[in-house]
């Protein structure tokens, strides 16, 4: 799986990471009833996502310390509980591994 070739790009799939959370926390809400068994999923995936983001932003944040607290939440789910696990799954590959770099791609 691809990973982030760039800081900027890494910052990036964070970001849509948190915005497809809020997306799916507002459709939850919307359908409580068909989507409720997703929220202890989510609310797992943002809190670990924010937190990331915050060492990021205050300089703090280190590669490869391990999986990333949500992987262990989304390791068994599959795309239709949680349709961005892709990005999720290459967010925590580009920590544990770092950037992709050129000799990577080849």
């Amino acid at each position: 799986m691809r990973r982030a070739r760039t800081v900027e790009e890494y910052v990036a799939w964070m970001k849509d990471a948190l915005y497809e959370v809020e997306d799916m926390r507002a459709s939850i809400e919307y359908d409580e009833e068909g989507m409720g068994a997703t929220k202890p999923y989510i609310e797992e995936i943002e809190s670990s996502l924010k937190d990331v983001f915050k060492q990021m932003e205050s300089g703090d944040y280190c590669w490869n310390t391990g999986d990333l607290r949500y992987t262990s939440v989304i390791r068994d789910l599959d795309e239709s509980v949680i349709p961005f696990r892709q990005l999720l799954i290459r967010i925590n590959e580009t920590h544990t591994k770092g950037l992709e770099t050129d000799e990577e791609q080849d």
